[in-house]
């Protein structure tokens, strides 16, 4: 089931997230959901909170190469990680500024300055432990849907004026009813 997507300043993208104990079917089951409504929304990472659930858990869309041994790649696919309790262990010194964008915040796309790599550990849907390192667009996706699970949203890295600039247009939006239009019905076929 597709999930509607808080929009900020929604107090919801404020709140620390709590551990998740167990990895149950309600677990797997919200992750599938946030899974569905990231791929849906167009989106590379999707964080609890931005669905309403004050827990650690996190989407994000990985690219799947085809490499097959003395052959040049030609199949490039993706597919879903889904991570419960994930926490970033390592950090590379190195630094990089990228345009950064989030679900929460639609059409809005900033500079950001992030750590070229990092490594992440957590569990899997499955509860069992998974170890992460990422560089390029995994890194960034990881630290970014992490910091939610903070409280945290891209937006804090800019100036406080041009926040709040943001802050008052969402805000304006969202009392002219600004919102995902998210349906449950199967996509289309092409």
């Amino acid at each position: 089931m597709k999930r509607e997507i808080r929009i900020w300043p929604d107090p919801m993208l404020r709140h620390v997230c709590e551990a998740v104990p167990l990895v149950t079917d309600e677990v797997r089951e919200l992750l599938t959901d946030m899974a569905e409504t990231m791929v849906v929304c167009g989106g590379a990472g999707l964080a609890a909170p931005q669905v309403g659930f004050a827990l650690r858990l996190v989407t994000i869309l990985v690219e799947k190469l085809d490499l097959q041994a003395d052959k040049p790649i030609t199949n490039k696919s993706y597919e879903v990680v889904k991570l419960v309790n994930p926490q970033i262990v390592e950090r590379s010194a190195e630094m990089v500024e990228v345009e950064e964008g989030c679900l929460s915040l639609p059409g809005i796309r900033e500079k950001t300055r992030r750590h070229a790599r990092v490594r992440a550990v957590a569990l899997d849907e499955n509860g069992q432990r998974i170890e992460i390192d990422g560089d390029g667009m995994l890194a960034i996706a990881l630290q970014h849907e992490l910091e939610h699970l903070d409280g945290h949203v891209f937006v804090d890295q800019l100036s406080v004026l041009k926040r709040d600039v943001l802050a008052r247009k969402f805000q304006k939006a969202k009392r002219l009813g600004m919102r995902y239009v998210v349906s449950n019905e199967p996509a289309p076929a092409n």
